[in-house]
C-alpha cells in the first residue's frame, strides 16, 4: 500500500474554487504490480466517524483487510487490481467531518466533482489502469473496469457516484446504507441507458439497523425501469444480499467488499453465468468465523487476531480461572458470569481487529519492559465509543494475584462504548503498589495519546470492582504524581464496586458506589460507611446497595442490579465540566 496525494477543492466552493485543498489518499498496489499490465480499479469509501485509513489501515501499519486482497488474488478469488480509498472528509483529521450526519450527507452529495475532476485523473495517471489517458473521453472508455463501493456514510458516497458518476463506473457495491436517500432522483440518470452496462450488488446484514433500509430501496429498485434481479432465468444488473446474523460492523464491511470485488472480478473469465455462481455464493456466511460458547479457551488466546496481547483476555495465571470453553469460564472469587456476554466480547475484539482497528496498546517501552519482565503483561484494550467522546478507564479486581477482566472490567467498557463513551481496560501487574503505578502510567499514556487515539480526557472518570476499585479510588485521590507519573489532572468521578476500603483522605473525587448485602468479602455496610464520609466533606458521593447479592456480581445481568451502570454513567455525567 502507498500514500497517496493530490490537489483538489472544498466541497461546498468545488466549482468556485475558492479553498484548495490537499487530500489523501491510500492506494492498494497488487504484489504483482507491473507497468506491462492493465488493472482494473475499485475505490472504497469509508463511512461515518471514519477517513482515508478506516479500511486499509496505513501503509507503516496496514489492517487485516490488505491480507485478505493478497489472500484473493493469490487464490485467483479475484483478479489482480488496484484498490484506492479516498475519503469524502474535507479535511484529514481522523474523520472530524463524518461525524455530523447532516454535513456527511452534504459532503457525499458533493464527492462526485472531486472524484471525478481530481482523484481519478490521479490515480489513473500514475498506475497502469485501463485508462488509455486521463482525459474525459478516455476515462468514460474504460469505465468497465472501474467500480466503487463504500459502507454505511460511504454507501451513501456510493449511491451518489451512480447518480452522479454513472458514464465513469460500470461496478457500484453500497453496504449497509442506513439512511433514506431520493430513489427517483438517483435512479434517474440510468432510466435511459442500456440495463446491460451497470451493475449493482446491494448488501446488508439481518441484524444491521440499515436492514430496513436497503430492504425499501430494494423494492423501489424492482419497481424501477433501470433494474431487473439476477436469477437463474435472467442476467439482470442488480443482486441483493443479505448476510444472516451480521450487524453494522468493520468484519461484516470487509466481507461485503470482498464478496462484491469477487463478483465483479474473478479471475475466471466473466461470463454471466459464472458471475451468477459467484454472486450465489456470496449470500453464504462462512463457517468459523465468530467465536461460540463452544470455542475454547485457548483457540480465542491462540487466535492470530489477537497477536501477542492473546494471553491477557484472560488471567495470566491460568490456576486462577477453570473451564475449556468460552461457555464454562469461571474466575476465583467471581459470581454471575454471563457466557453470552463472554462471547460477544471476544467477537467484538476479535471484529475490531480484523477491521483494521487497534484495540491493545502497550503503556510501557520495550526497554521499560526488558528492565521489568512483569511489564510484559500490562496494557490497556480499547473500546471504541465515538471519536473525540469522553474517557473511562476500567479496572477489574482479582485479589491483587489476577487480573479479572473477562467479567470485571470488559462487560464494563463495552457498555460505555455502546454510550458513545471511550472505555480503557486495563491490564495491570497484581500488587496494590504495581497495580497503582500501572493506572497511574494509563492515564499518562492516554493524556499523551489523546488527540492520536481520538479521545478527549476532560472529565475522565475511574471505574473499578473489588481490587480495581481500591486502585480507582487510591489514584484517584491520591493523584498520579504519587504513583512515579507526573501529575496529570484528578478525575471527574470515581465508580467503585464492592470493596472493603476504608481510609478517607479528604481528596477523594465524586465517587459512585455498588454493592450487595451478602457479600463476606467486602461488606457493603464498610462501602455505605466510607460514602457518607465523602459526603461529609462536602463531596458529591452515591451508593446503591443490592438485597442478596453477593461478591463479584459485575454488571448485575439477570439480578436485582442489573441497570446499575446506567445510574453510574448519570452520576459521572453530573460531574462534567463541558470543558
Amino acid at each position: 500500500m502507498t500514500d497517496f496525494y493530490y490537489d483538489t477543492y472544498e466541497s461546498f466552493s468545488y466549482d468556485e474554487k475558492s479553498k484548495p485543498l490537499r487530500k489523501h489518499a491510500i492506494v492498494y498496489i497488487p504484489y504483482s504490480y507491473n507497468e506491462g499490465q492493465r488493472y482494473d480499479v475499485f475505490y472504497l469509501m469509508h463511512g461515518g466517524w471514519g477517513d482515508e485509513n478506516t479500511t486499509p489501515g496505513t501503509p507503516a501499519r496496514p489492517s487485516t483487510f490488505k491480507n485478505v486482497i493478497d489472500n484473493a488474488i493469490a487464490a485467483g478469488d479475484i483478479k489482480p487490481l488496484i484498490v484506492v480509498c479516498p475519503t469524502y472528509n474535507n479535511t484529514n483529521e481522523g474523520g472530524l467531518d463524518s461525524r455530523s450526519f447532516t454535513l456527511a450527507m452534504q459532503l457525499t452529495r458533493n464527492y462526485h466533482k472531486e472524484l471525478i475532476n481530481d482523484l481519478i485523473p490521479a490515480v489513473e495517471g500514475t498506475y497502469s489502469t485501463y485508462a488509455m489517458s486521463t482525459s474525459v473521453e478516455d476515462l468514460i472508455a474504460s469505465r468497465d473496469h472501474r467500480g466503487f463501493g463504500g459502507f454505511s456514510k460511504g454507501s451513501v458516497a456510493t449511491w451518489r457516484i451512480f447518480q452522479y458518476g454513472i458514464d465513469y463506473f460500470r461496478y457500484f457495491l453500497p453496504m449497509s446504507c442506513g439512511t433514506t436517500l431520493d430513489e427517483k432522483e438517483i435512479f434517474a440518470e440510468a432510466t435511459d441507458r442500456d440495463k446491460n452496462d451497470y451493475f449493482v450488488f446491494v448488501i446488508t446484514g439481518t441484524d444491521d439497523f440499515a436492514f430496513s433500509y436497503d430492504k425499501y430501496r430494494v423494492v423501489e429498485m424492482r419497481k424501477s425501469s433501470c433494474f431487473v434481479d439476477v436469477d437463474e432465468k435472467t442476467n439482470g444488473n442488480f443482486v441483493f444480499r443479505v448476510k444472516e446474523g451480521y450487524s453494522h460492523s468493520g468484519i461484516a464491511a470487509m466481507e461485503y467488499t470482498f464478496n462484491g470485488m469477487k463478483a465483479f472480478w474473478n479471475d475466471m473469465n466473466n461470463t454471466q453465468e459464472k458471475q451468477k455462481k459467484v454472486l450465489s455464493d456470496s449470500g453464504k456466511k462462512q463457517p468459523g468465523e465468530s467465536f461460540t460458547e463452544s470455542s475454547k479457551i485457548e483457540d480465542v488466546i491462540q487466535h492470530p487476531a489477537f497477536g501477542n496481547f492473546g494471553k491477557l483476555l484472560f488471567p495470566v495465571e491460568k490456576s486462577y480461572y477453570s473451564g475449556e470453553t468460552l461457555g464454562e469460564l469461571s474466575l476465583m472469587w467471581y459470581t454471575n458470569i454471563k457466557p453470552d456476554r463472554t462471547v460477544e466480547i471476544v467477537n467484538y475484539l476479535k471484529s475490531c481487529v480484523e477491521s483494521g482497528k487497534v484495540v491493545f496498546y502497550d503503556i510501557y517501552s520495550e526497554k521499560e519492559k526488558a528492565l521489568d519482565t512483569d511489564k510484559a503483561n500490562t496494557g490497556l484494550f480499547f473500546f471504541r465509543g465515538n471519536r473525540g467522546a469522553k474517557t473511562a478507564i476500567v479496572n477489574a479486581g482479582g485479589g491483587f494475584v489476577y487480573v479479572g477482566a473477562m467479567h470485571d472490567s470488559f462487560p464494563h467498557a463495552l457498555e460505555l462504548s455502546k454510550r458513545g463513551y471511550n472505555a480503557f481496560a486495563l491490564i495491570y501487574r497484581p500488587g496494590l503498589k504495581t497495580a497503582c503505578e500501572d493506572l497511574a502510567r494509563a492515564i499518562a499514556f492516554l493524556y499523551e495519546n489523546a488527540d492520536e487515539l481520538g479521545i478527549d480526557m476532560n472529565d475522565y472518570s475511574l471505574w473499578g470492582g473489588s481490587a480495581g476499585a481500591r486502585m480507582a479510588s487510591r489514584v484517584g485521590s491520591l493523584g498520579t504524581e504519587s504513583f512515579g507519573e507526573k501529575r496529570y489532572p484528578p478525575p471527574a468521578a470515581i465508580i467503585i464496586q464492592y470493596t472493603g476500603l476504608s481510609e478517607v483522605t479528604g481528596k477523594e473525587p465524586p465517587t459512585f458506589a455498588c454493592a450487595g448485602t451478602n457479600d463476606v468479602i467486602a461488606p457493603y455496610k464498610t462501602m455505605e460507611d466510607r460514602i457518607n464520609r465523602i459526603k461529609s466533606n462536602g463531596t458529591d458521593a452515591e451508593i446503591k446497595v443490592f438485597q442478596g447479592l453477593s461478591h463479584g456480581f459485575g454488571l448485575g445481568e439477570g439480578t436485582i442490579a442489573e441497570g446499575w451502570i446506567n445510574d453510574a454513567i448519570k452520576f459521572w455525567e453530573k460531574q462534567m465540566t463541558g470543558e
